[in-house]
């Protein structure tokens, strides 16, 4: 996964300062840098993004509200936890989010904007499989904001950008295991019933392409967890500094 710059101007108090720091600090909450139930110390965080607290604070309490933290009268913020049920629920939430989309864009896309929706469906087929997962995953979701798009309606936008941050992580994990071909020939059958301008097939065809039952999310959160304590343990020997002195010299 891509990283966030370790530091970040001190001048967050500015809107556009603010907007960085929010995106620095959701981008550690969505790959889970924060390990799931763990305490966030705002002193630590603080002097790693090179900010005073009271604008971190402030974005702390901003993650909460969309669900990335919770918090505790006598522990503070606390890093959400990777939860199969919960997980599961988010993708109940947008399997049924998404049926509504393909309805709206069913009705109002016009011809050429499905074309270029299948355009874009052809040209992410020919990425290779074996490509970063991280990219992958990009294109999947610029396929459904595409879609959402589509409908015509910025509130499916903006429900569809908020559900795939908090299952980001998720479906990263789901892509390195396999599952891009998959979704690939049911895009491209998405687009087909879409230029049929079939609504009652989209939404069968949806619910097929997003549903997971639990134990497929069990079993990708279990990857996942031995993915965050792995990345972990690597991490601080990747950053070590080469020892280059030979022996019998002196630095």
């Amino acid at each position: 996964m891509t990283h966030p710059p370790s530091a970040i101007r001190p001048a967050a108090r500015t809107s556009a300062g603010q907007a960085e720091l929010y995106g620095a600090v959701k981008a550690m909450a969505v790959r889970f840098d924060f390990k799931p139930g763990e305490r966030i110390n705002e002193v630590e965080l603080a002097r790693r993004l090179n900010v005073s607290r009271t604008p971190l604070r402030e974005v702390l309490n901003q993650l909460m509200v969309e669900g990335f933290l919770t918090r505790s009268v006598n522990r503070g913020f606390i890093a959400r936890l990777l939860d199969a049920k919960q997980i599961h629920s988010l993708y109940e939430y947008r399997a049924v989010l998404e049926a509504g989309i393909v309805r709206a864009a069913c009705e109002r896309a016009s011809d050429e904007e499905l074309a270029g929706l299948r355009a874009f469906v052809e040209r992410s087929r020919d990425v290779p499989e074996d490509s970063d997962a991280t990219r992958l995953l990009e294109l999947d979701e610029a396929f459904h904001l595409h879609l959402a798009r589509l409908s015509r309606n910025e509130e499916f936008v903006r429900a569809l950008e908020s559900v795939n941050a908090r299952i980001h992580f998720v479906r990263w994990i789901d892509m390195q295991q396999g599952r891009r071909s998959h979704t690939q020939g049911e895009h491209l059958r998405i687009v087909q019933a879409l230029e049929q301008r079939d609504a009652d097939g989209l939404a069968g065809l949806m619910s097929t392409h997003i549903g997971r039952r639990l134990d497929q999310i069990t079993d990708v959160i279990r990857t996942g967890f031995s993915t965050i304590y792995m990345r972990d343990q690597a991490e601080p020997a990747a950053a070590a500094p080469a020892n280059t002195t030979t022996a019998g010299e002196k630095k």
